[in-house]
């Protein structure tokens, strides 16, 4: 049996799909050349990954009502199958939020003989794709901006705690607010006088203290106090240009050997 070329087989899916289609047929000279195509697939299974494995030296784009794309090229290591695949709408207010949430249509391999794939895309991809265009159309009219964060409200007061070179995280005892030092201390900080410091010691692990971290933050924030994480404010070291002057020699020591000539 003889299979056409792809550009037969997209021409004559196109015309035995329901509706109005055409097809774009294009040959890649280079493996990035297929990018800008591939990377409007809105498929997640095996369409994608065939797109961003394989060089693919030709492709065609099905175009339909309503701006419905479908992207065809050769099945690789499969020389009697296609993948259709569809592509993501764009125009109509679509920006990237409306995609949250929406299933991926997804494509499918299909035989080489047209008039058997047209059959299967009009049977398995085009409900599907047709009911994700429709979620994201409708989402396009109840969200059309993003859905930003708000900013953080201002807190009364704030608790800085520092991460220290030594593995502890804490601050100054007398940086800490009164009302936020009982919460630090029910979530394994310790009070060590010597330093005049509240620390959570790296003796915890990185795991628990990370976890006690958290526990503390969200008490504090939950009674209204915020708290900032930062590292500690690094040691001061001399300079290294200002070299020590060198010891006089202690009376009755020899004096350095002169250099041999």
């Amino acid at each position: 049996m003889t299979h056409p070329n792809l550009e037969s087989f997209a021409s004559t899916v196109a015309e035995r799909l329901p509706g109005s289609w055409t097809s774009t047929y294009q040959r890649h000279a280079t493996y990035e050349a297929q990018y800008p195509t591939t990377n409007q697939l809105w498929d997640s299974g095996h369409v994608s990954h065939v797109g961003s494995t394989y060089v693919l030296p030709e492709d065609a784009v099905l175009h339909g009502p309503d701006g419905i794309r479908l992207y065809v090229t050769d099945r690789p290591l499969y020389p009697h199958q296609r993948v259709v695949a569809p592509l993501e709408p764009s125009g109509n207010g679509i920006r990237p939020h409306h995609f949250d949430n929406v299933a991926e249509p997804d494509g499918i391999a299909v035989p080489s003989d047209p008039v058997r794939a047209a059959a299967a895309v009009t049977r398995r991809l085009l409900p599907r794709y047709t009911q994700a265009l429709l979620d994201v159309l409708l989402k396009v009219e109840d969200q059309p901006e993003p859905p930003r964060r708000p900013p953080p409200a201002q807190a009364a007061q704030v608790l800085t705690l520092a991460y220290y070179a030594d593995g502890a995280v804490g601050a100054p005892y007398e940086s800490v607010p009164p009302d936020a030092r009982a919460v630090l201390f029910a979530h394994g900080f310790q009070y060590h006088p010597h330093q005049e410091a509240i620390l959570l010691p790296a003796a915890w692990g990185e795991v628990a203290q990370a976890r006690r971290l958290q526990a503390t933050a969200q008490r504090l924030v939950a009674q209204g106090t915020g708290v900032n994480l930062r590292p500690s404010r690094p040691e001061t070291t001399p300079s290294a240009t200002a070299l020590p002057r060198p010891a006089a020699p202690s009376p009755g020591s020899a004096a350095p050997a002169a250099p041999r000539r």
